[in-house]
């Protein structure tokens, strides 16, 4: 009965969070996530330069990236995007930092797809147990967003090129901010990513030696597979479904599948953290499960946390008090 109920809650919430949402053309926008790549390049042209980054290193690394242009004015700091997108406001990289007594542990936030506040209970939570929390803004989220935009459709949508681009920003981003932090002074710097900014996380952690962990909430390996299948893109597979089938959206996104940098993770000295939720629409468990199985393959040992709720219902007691008490305890804060 109960879990009946909770169904029914996540479902009205999805149905909240649906309402903004429309249908966009179908773009390929290869120039956009692979510049230098032909302005008219074909579908399969798109597939096969993105099946080469997905192979490549040096596609999530920024080249010949600045750490200029930090400025820090209370809990803020601020600095500029290693990607120059259109779009103003997104050039720029903001990010609150909940200071606690250390100097020695930080944990980078990536927050959910149209997430409309930070994450304030877990800033202040860990700030207290010795730890820096720094919620970083997303590409087209919070004070990145596109002026008169009511939900960030820039960071995730059906202009393939649009998409890949945004998420390789969000990456370059967060790297350039981890390496900040090490430049004043923090050591032990672990990431933490919800849903859509799991993938950033995982990503990251997978190519950058500077994280010691990383914890992933509501995570699936295959974006593809998630936008495809799951109940808060149904607007994206709209616009996508009449010009490209699942299997070459799954090679076209293939530098957004984590698991393809499943091997990366299992690295030695990577701790890795995973919440699911048993009854997720919006990240279906089978593909978590297939994420999980390809990191316990390549030899990663995760500690995985799964709870009988959904996507949405994460967040309210009792599992989100069992999901921050585990995540408590991969961190080893006392």
């Amino acid at each position: 009965m109960y879990h009946s109920w909770l169904d029914r809650w996540d479902e009205q919430r999805a149905q909240r969070g649906e309402a903004a949402k429309e249908s966009t053309p179908f773009i390929l926008d290869a120039e956009r996530a692979f510049p230098g790549a032909n302005k008219f390049a074909s579908l399969e042209e798109f597939c096969r330069l993105a099946e080469q980054a997905a192979v490549d290193p040096a596609f999530f690394e920024e080249p010949g990236g600045s750490d200029q242009g930090f400025q820090r004015r209370d809990e803020w700091l601020t600095f500029p995007s290693g990607i120059s997108t259109e779009i103003e406001e997104n050039n720029v990289v903001w990010a609150k930092i909940t200071k606690s007594g250390s100097f020695d542990k930080a944990m980078v936030v990536f927050h959910h797809w149209n997430a409309g506040a930070r994450n304030r209970q877990i800033a202040k939570y860990f700030s207290r147990r010795g730890v820096t929390v720094v919620e970083m803004a997303m590409p087209y989220h919070f004070e990145r967003s596109r002026p008169g935009s009511v939900y960030a459709d820039h960071m995730l949508s059906s202009n393939l090129g649009r998409t890949i681009q945004s998420v390789r920003q969000a990456v370059w981003d967060g790297r350039k901010l981890i390496r900040w932090l090490r430049s004043e002074g923090y050591r032990q710097i672990s990431v933490l990513g919800m849903s859509l900014g799991s993938w950033v996380a995982g990503i990251i952690a997978a190519h950058d030696s500077a994280v010691s962990k990383a914890s992933l909430f509501l995570t699936g390996g295959s974006l593809a597979d998630m936008v495809w299948t799951g109940r808060a893109t149904r607007s994206i597979r709209a616009g996508l479904e009449q010009n490209i089938g699942l299997a070459d959206l799954r090679r076209a996104w293939a530098p957004l599948n984590a698991e393809n940098y499943a091997q990366r993770l299992a690295q030695r000295g990577l701790d890795l953290h995973v919440v699911l939720a048993k009854r997720d629409k919006v990240v279906l468990p089978e593909l978590s499960e297939r994420f999980m199985q390809r990191l316990e393959d390549a030899g990663a040992k995760p500690n995985i946390l799964k709870l009988n709720c959904g996507h949405y219902s994460v967040g309210m007691p009792p599992y989100i008090l069992l999901a921050g008490l585990s995540l408590k305890r991969f961190l080893s804060f006392r």
